[in-house]
């Protein structure tokens, strides 16, 4: 179903879509994005992996693809966002953090607000939708996660193409299209965040437990 855009965006109608492209192919549920909204959507991605850059890029090489440079990434995260740069030739908007952020410690209270969900509201700004990586096996808070839905804050349709997917999907994918990988995977980093709140995953924890360790917080915000 293609919406009509001109009509405006009724949220109701996105749930129905949402179950047409529950079971479809994360690829055909971006190519409906990229027909849908054109220039007005962009795919924001961490960089912790390049496979929805890699299916969107078979689509349309044009395609707007957003990184939130917080200002304490790892070195390796900078360094493998520009060989995925380079690699498929990105259109890539990079977004930094807003000037009330400095000084700011990251870390610190409200650090996430300042440095990655204010950013994201305005790199937004003017878009009909956005796209991100999210799957329902990260976090309880995403267990229920639509493949498409509305996203209330921001008053813009948002897309989770690999939202059924598992992580071995994920690596999967990867092997059989042989991605490049995070540097930091094979020292057991196994989700990336910032440096100073991300610490590698021993002994097969959970995939996130590396994640703000010792505090309650499982999520940044952008999800939220």
């Amino acid at each position: 179903m293609i919406l009509d855009l001109e009509r405006g965006i009724d949220p109701r109608d996105l749930a129905g879509i949402s179950a047409d492209l529950e079971s479809a192919p994360p690829q055909d549920v971006i190519e409906w994005a990229i027909s849908c909204f054109g220039r007005g959507l962009t795919i924001a991605c961490s960089f912790q992996n390049c496979v929805i850059i890699d299916m969107a890029a078979n689509i349309d090489p044009n395609v707007e693809v957003l990184f939130l440079d917080t200002g304490s990434h790892f070195a390796e995260t900078l360094a493998y966002v520009e060989t995925v740069r380079c690699l498929y030739e990105l259109n890539l908007k990079v977004q930094r953090p807003l000037p009330e952020a400095c000084g700011v410690t990251c870390g610190a209270e409200g650090c996430c607000e300042l440095r990655k969900v204010r950013p994201l509201d305005a790199a937004l700004a003017g878009k009909r939708a956005w796209m991100s990586g999210l799957k329902r096996v990260d976090t309880a808070h995403r267990a229920d996660a639509p493949v498409i839905m509305w996203d209330q804050r921001r008053q813009i349709v948002k897309i989770n193409p690999l939202a059924a997917w598992t992580d071995a999907d994920v690596e999967r994918y990867i092997a059989e299209r042989a991605l490049p990988v995070h540097p930091l995977v094979e020292r057991g980093y196994l989700s990336i965040g910032c440096a100073p709140a991300t610490k590698p995953v021993l002994g097969g924890g959970d995939r996130r437990a590396g994640r703000w360790r010792g505090e309650a917080k499982t999520e940044c915000g952008l999800h939220l």
